[in-house]
């Protein structure tokens, strides 16, 4: 049978900037407006709705933005309100009710859907856009530094169901991504330093060098300190966005999801605790648990081990959750279904990334259940609270 290979090249647009909501910056506007041959573009805005209880100056702010900027760009509504966090990403009825917007407000394949939020909102609000007209031109503007750090830069979007986390979703390339750092003065500051595991994780993995600086400047970063913390985020999403561009697999055909590092472990604790706990922490413990593996099984050696922990202590992110003691009716640790759940989420084949050390991870395609409970323990001796009466 022939075969005629479809090449495309996608642009993927990522910025890191301050103020960009300010009348004059005009980066938000060019972005929008680029190929649109003069005529004015239809924009949607999306805010997310905790950022607006954070910023009730916000939606007076876009309008303005936009109206200041009305030769290229017109409001297709006021700024829509909508649920972020990630309980909205397990409500199927937000992604319908945002597909009758787009219908009530005729948007098409050239009008604009901005997405301002963290990143549960850009999942779930994005996976909106990419099916509706087969793919609406939808730019984000992350607003956590988890999500400009990692989750609110990649061509993923997805929506919860079966209890499993991002079972609905679609590969959509952003029409642009716009990290603005005064966003992240805004967060409370655990929610700020959240953002710093996903810099550990692709630093432990990708880039020794970066594993350095946040070691080094731990005690500034767990104090939110500028501008350790934007060089960090920054750094961050730049290495994440080169994964995504050069490795050769944006869209995951592959079994192989090195950026996945301690996330097997993660999903699973963000599920079993319906989703109360959130990514960054959930991922901390992630980490946690597969250096601590690593170690044991003589793959990592010790010294680097202990760095890890102890860096991510000093980030002021909590190593342990006890999700992680959770059993069935037979005494069995739920968490270990993450394992068989992400091997069906990677198409069928498990591939967990480990480290062999600092910047320098290595894929494995078995790990021993034994050896896994043996670090579990070990996290809770060593970094689950004592109890108060104890």
């Amino acid at each position: 049978m022939p075969v005629a290979p479809i090449e495309l090249q996608w642009p993927h647009r990522v910025f890191f900037a301050r103020g960009l909501l300010a009348p004059g910056h005009r980066l938000l506007r060019d972005t929008l407006a680029e190929g649109s041959e003069g005529r004015r573009v239809r924009v949607l805005p999306l805010l997310d709705a905790g950022l607006v209880a954070a910023d009730p100056t916000l939606p007076a702010r876009v309008s303005a933005y936009l109206a200041a900027h009305g030769d290229a760009l017109t409001p297709a509504l006021a700024p829509v309100i909508l649920p972020g966090g990630e309980a909205s990403k397990n409500d199927w009825g937000l992604v319908e009710r945002l597909w009758s917007l787009f219908n009530e407000t005729a948007l098409c394949r050239h009008s604009q859907v901005l997405a301002i939020g963290g990143g549960a909102f850009l999942d779930w609000t994005g996976f909106a856009a990419a099916t509706a007209h087969r793919g609406l031109r939808f730019t984000r503007m992350p607003t956590t530094s988890l999500s400009q750090a990692d989750g609110g830069l990649g061509v993923k979007n997805g929506v919860n169901r079966f209890g499993k986390k991002n079972w609905i979703g679609a590969f959509t390339v952003p029409w642009a991504v716009l990290n603005d750092f005064a966003f992240l003065d805004l967060l409370p500051p655990a929610v700020r330093r959240e953002g710093l595991v996903e810099a550990v994780k692709v630093a432990l993995i990708r880039d020794r060098a970066f594993f350095e600086f946040l070691d080094t400047s731990a005690e500034a970063l767990r104090d939110l300190r500028h501008p350790e913390l934007e060089n960090a985020v920054e750094r961050s999403g730049l290495l994440h966005l080169r994964h995504i561009s050069t490795s050769g697999d944006p869209f995951e055909l592959g079994s192989a999801r090195p950026l996945d590092f301690g996330h097997w472990a993660a999903h699973k604790l963000e599920q079993l605790s319906g989703f109360t706990l959130a990514h960054g922490p959930a991922v901390a413990v992630g980490l946690a648990l597969d250096t601590v593996y690593a170690r044991r099984i003589g793959l990592l050696p010790e010294t680097a081990a202990e760095r890890i922990l102890e860096c991510l202590q000093r980030l002021g992110l909590n190593l342990w959750h006890d999700g992680l003691d959770l059993a069935d009716a037979a005494g069995n640790p739920l968490f270990l279904a993450g394992l068989e759940e992400f091997r069906e989420h990677l198409g069928g084949v498990l591939t967990v990334t480990l480290l062999r050390d600092l910047g320098q991870g290595v894929e494995v395609h078995t790990m021993d259940p034994d050896v896994v409970l043996t670090a579990r323990d070990e996290l809770r001796a060593r970094f689950a609270p004592v109890p108060a009466h104890a």
